[in-house]
């Protein structure tokens, strides 16, 4: 059946495992107990790592942590485990380092990569403990130079961020990413690209159609190698001299809205379709004037009185307003997210666990795509699920549903705010 082999092949994506290192693997919500895990989620999720398939890697960023180059103790933190959750991490060289100190920063990333790799060999850190690490870079020339001088640490590198993309460097930068992955070592990981949109060519009305459909062109002849498409929308707010406040999203800025509507478009097309990424929430904590954007219900019905003192925390922080922003990324087809602060890795982690009602209706639809019924109301009794016209949106769900996991049936996203949850209960 067609179902079938579809399955398999996204259970075969799941079992590409590295040949060195033992194996590394990641796993989401890899925190909770045996006893959590059984109570929380009906399928669990599966490892992965960056030999997994492309696909699996793109979906599995998540929230991926941004940290500045010149930050020294990221290879202890990590044998620390100070960061409780994260998967993905992006080594920033180009806004959050000065120009006086660009010397300073990849010196010190350097040493990060090499630390790194001296504490898994004396057993300090743990293979599986070593998120997906990606470097922003601030030019074309600057990501030559460290392809060249990066040897063995390179194995730990899953991907380039490359900033404020456009089609003349934009190629500059694909053209030396495409050379390293025809060059490089036969077991080594593939070596893969993250463009930024965040140019006043995409943001202005008169350019846009022009420049996202030019890029998307250049894209198409490096696709094996795109991870994701992300979007800058601190960048394009900057343009207008606008920035949302901690109690509005995103989508609430008019001008940014139709301009993420727009990369949708062009880059969410099911015909050439990649995977973007939300733009950075930037708050966490700020002081409230309108109502706080979170129900009491979802909390309550997890953790009682624990869950209202857990909900007004994250009032309290703003991360009402995160939560509210992921959850209109994935209305509009956006996975990912990109956070500056640790206490957001839970959250936006959270929202991507796939719930019991999304997964059943998922697997019904997949499982009646054969052409012998066209509708048929749902497992929940609470919608019609129409076979050909959902089977994208499904097969998405599954893809997620293997990274992120799927929930219990009485269960929300808020039984995972593991670290917040116990504190909540002192």
């Amino acid at each position: 059946m067609e179902s079938e082999g579809y399955f398999l092949a996204l259970d075969l994506a799941f079992l590409l495992v590295r040949k060195t290192l033992g194996g590394i693997a990641l796993r989401y919500f890899n925190y909770l107990t045996n006893e959590e895990e059984q109570s929380y989620f009906h399928s669990l999720p599966k490892q992965f790592n960056n030999y997994a398939d492309k696909e699996v890697i793109a979906h599995a960023i998540g929230a991926a942590l941004y940290m500045p180059a010149t930050k020294d103790n990221i290879a202890d933190d990590l044998v620390a485990a100070k960061h409780e959750g994260l998967v993905s991490m992006v080594i920033d060289l180009e806004d959050a380092v000065g120009d006086n100190q660009l010397e300073y920063a990849e010196e010190t990333l350097k040493g990060t990569l090499n630390k790194i790799s001296r504490y898994i060999s004396v057993g300090l850190l743990s293979p599986d403990h070593i998120p997906l690490i990606f470097i922003r870079v601030r030019s074309v020339n600057q990501f030559g130079r460290l392809l060249s001088c990066f040897g063995e640490e390179m194995e730990y590198i899953t991907g380039f961020v490359f900033p404020k993309f456009n089609v003349e460097t934009g190629e500059e930068y694909l053209k030396q990413l495409d050379h390293y992955n025809q060059n490089k070592d036969s077991d080594a990981p593939i070596l893969y690209g993250m463009p930024i949109l965040e140019t006043s060519d995409i943001i202005y009305r008169e350019k846009r159609t022009e420049t996202l459909l030019s890029i998307s062109k250049l894209l198409h002849q490096y696709k094996p190698y795109i991870l994701n498409v992300r979007i800058g929308a601190t960048d394009f707010s900057s343009l207008f001299g606008l920035r949302r406040s901690p109690e509005n999203t995103i989508y609430d800025i008019g001008v940014i809205r139709d301009c993420i509507a727009d990369i949708v478009n062009v880059f969410g097309r099911m015909d050439n379709h990649y995977v973007i990424s939300g733009p950075v929430w930037e708050y966490f904590k700020s002081d409230r004037v309108f109502k706080p954007q979170l129900r009491q219900t979802p909390f309550e019905e997890s953790m009682g009185k624990h869950g209202r003192r857990l909900r007004m925390d994250y009032i309290n922080r703003y991360v009402d307003g995160l939560i509210r922003e992921v959850a209109m990324d994935k209305e509009n087809g956006i996975i990912g997210k990109t956070i500056i602060h640790p206490t957001h890795i839970k959250p936006v982690q959270s929202m991507f666990v796939v719930t019991h009602e999304e997964y059943m209706d998922a697997l019904h639809i997949i499982e009646n795509s054969q052409g012998d019924l066209g509708v048929m109301k749902s497992y929940y009794s609470n919608k019609m699920n129409e076979f050909k016209p959902h089977l994208t949106w499904a097969r998405r769900i599954m893809i997620r549903s293997n990274i992120y996991g799927v929930l219990n049936e009485n269960q929300n996203f808020t039984c995972l705010l593991a670290e917040e949850r116990e504190s909540a209960y002192v």
